[in-house]
């Protein structure tokens, strides 16, 4: 298993936000196969570990594109954690 950080370029409404995901990467028989843990049930697969980088990247878009239009009408906030 191999732990790598992609940045994923999110444009928004006010421009672009670029923000970096953890992504596991774990070698299978068809190549190999990539999940972002930070966002529960976001997975991808490609024949190469470039691929397979390049496709998580493309599967994170569409999970947050997903996520704000679930969100789009609710009262949305952001708040400081420490850990």
């Amino acid at each position: 298993m191999k732990t790598a950080c992609v940045t994923i370029n999110q444009v928004l409404l006010r421009g672009e936000n670029q923000m970096k995901y953890k992504v596991v990467l774990r070698r299978s028989e068809e190549g190999y196969s990539v999940s972002c843990p930070g966002l529960p049930g976001c997975w991808s697969q490609g024949a190469t570990e470039d691929e397979a980088v390049a496709n998580i990247r493309e599967a994170i878009r569409e999970y947050l594109a997903a996520r704000d239009e679930v969100v789009k009408d609710a009262d949305v906030r952001e708040i400081d954690v420490l850990v």
